[in-house]
């Protein structure tokens, strides 16, 4: 019987909000794997994953649509932490905390512009966990 393989990464995100791009990480983790499913899941109620392109200005494109969409100001509920800080809890309902991508002969299957990133607009919190799972096909 095979099983599930489930690994957890510590991504650094500083004080502002990011974009981090954790596409080398889920490609050592499925390398050699065979076919299946890796699963990227981030056990925090302030972060999301997105599939998108990195390096052209995207990254940026996004946090600057998440400002617009979800402003950082005094209208939230949700007031502990910094200033604007509820916004953050809405986050994950747009940018989901969770993404699943098809693997072939351990080989992530990407589109050409395509990358796996932490999204993470709260930076009361500097260090984020991301979990890997991977089930094989």
């Amino acid at each position: 019987m095979r099983r599930m393989r489930s690994e957890v990464i510590t991504v650094r995100t500083g004080s502002r909000p990011t974009v981090a791009d954790i596409t080398a990480e889920a490609e050592r983790f499925v390398a050699g794997q065979g076919d299946g499913l890796l699963h990227v899941f981030v056990p925090h109620a302030t972060a999301g994953v997105a599939i998108i392109e990195t390096g052209a200005g995207s990254d940026d494109d996004l946090l600057r649509a998440l400002d617009d969409l979800l402003p950082t100001d005094d209208r939230w509920r949700h007031r502990h932490g910094s200033p604007g800080h509820g916004r953050d809890h809405v986050l994950p309902a747009f940018v989901p905390p969770y993404a699943t991508l098809p693997v072939l002969g351990g080989r992530l299957q990407l589109g050409t512009w395509q990358s796996v990133c932490l999204v993470d607009p709260n930076g009361d919190n500097p260090s984020r966990q991301v979990r890997f799972s991977f089930l094989p096909g």
